[in-house]
């Protein structure tokens, strides 16, 4: 019997530390992209456990799961692997909505340090200061010529959400700005 594939992180075993930045890949886990109408809020997010935020830009975790405001009635949604978000969103029942596992398709990068928001602004055209983009703050955005999903965990942490394809791009283009940072 043939052994069953196995899925390769496309950033496996990098990492990279100078100039007060750092990058790492982080594991693979779950991602739903879910779209849905106001009223099937409420319970897709007592299906997966936590509030889907209501406001612009915001983002909300419970446990290991979160919910991140990425459009009108649009959440990017993250939980560990083996959580099946998608079989639990399916269950509801009230309003209409779509939840489409992206698990293969995204992947992602943690860049912190005291120049984090520096290397950042070399190709982010967001204001990334505390003010401007607090911690919890999330935003489907750009960096240099890819497409991320940008969410600020602590003030000199942020998750990048990348598609696998461009995520060496996005790798290296953190470096190069993190050496002038």
């Amino acid at each position: 019997m043939p052994e069953a594939a196995q899925r390769i992180h496309p950033l496996e075993d990098r990492v990279f530390g100078g100039n007060g930045v750092s990058l790492a890949p982080l594991d693979a886990c779950e991602r739903i992209s879910l779209r849905a109408e106001e009223k099937a809020t409420a319970g897709l997010g007592k299906a997966i456990g936590v509030s889907l935020p209501k406001k612009p830009g915001t983002s909300a975790t419970k446990g290991e799961v979160s919910a991140l405001w990425i459009g009108p009635d649009e959440w990017f949604v993250t939980a560990p692997e083996g959580t099946n978000l998608e079989s639990k969103l399916n269950k509801v029942k009230t309003g209409l909505y779509s939840a489409v596992s992206i698990n293969h398709r995204n992947t992602a990068i943690v860049i912190s340090g005291a120049n984090a928001v520096n290397a950042l602004n070399s190709g982010c055209p967001r204001d990334l200061s505390l003010e401007a983009f607090p911690v919890g703050a999330c935003s489907r955005t750009m960096l240099a010529k890819a497409e991320i999903i940008l969410w600020r965990n602590a003030e000199n942490e942020f998750r990048i959400e990348c598609w696998r394809s461009f995520s060496d791009y996005v790798w290296k283009y953190l470096i190069d700005a993190a050496r002038c940072a």
